[in-house]
């Protein structure tokens, strides 16, 4: 697994889009432009694929420190920075339909019915006994 196979993962499992790769790699002094970030993610083949580098994968992952936990003077809760991501990855008609699901759901839930377990009925069985007659004597 080389440095673009981990830059990849971080950026799916946190959903970054690249002007926020470029936000966090700014937190530590180090600059890269949307174009330069983009071209560690093409496929290995491509023309314009570039491998990362140790050095811009370390800032990276000093800079999203900073930017998931904050600084000492102003801490942050890191869960509270992937919510955000998370509402604002998704489509914004998938959050308004996800919002009237909810809205309808909680004024039109009916009282919910008691469980009532059904009724063991015994099962007879479907093939009766059969005896195979393969060519063998049996004495």
């Amino acid at each position: 697994m080389n440095n673009n196979d981990i830059f990849k993962k971080l950026r799916v499992a946190l959903m970054l889009r690249d002007d926020q790769i470029e936000e966090i790699l700014k937190l530590v002094d180090f600059r890269m432009s949307k174009g330069e970030i983009g071209n560690f993610f093409r496929n290995a083949d491509h023309p314009k694929f570039v491998e990362c580098g140790d050095q811009v994968l370390r800032n990276f992952l000093n800079g999203l420190v900073i930017y998931l936990r904050g600084t000492k003077e102003n801490p942050k809760n890191p869960m509270d920075v992937i919510a955000i991501h998370k509402k604002e990855a998704q489509p914004k008609e998938f959050r308004e339909k996800k919002i009237e699901n909810r809205e309808k759901t909680a004024t039109t839930t009916a009282p919910k019915k008691k469980f009532v377990p059904k009724k063991q009925v015994k099962k007879e069985p479907i093939v009766e006994k059969v005896q195979f007659k393969n060519g063998k004597n049996k004495k």
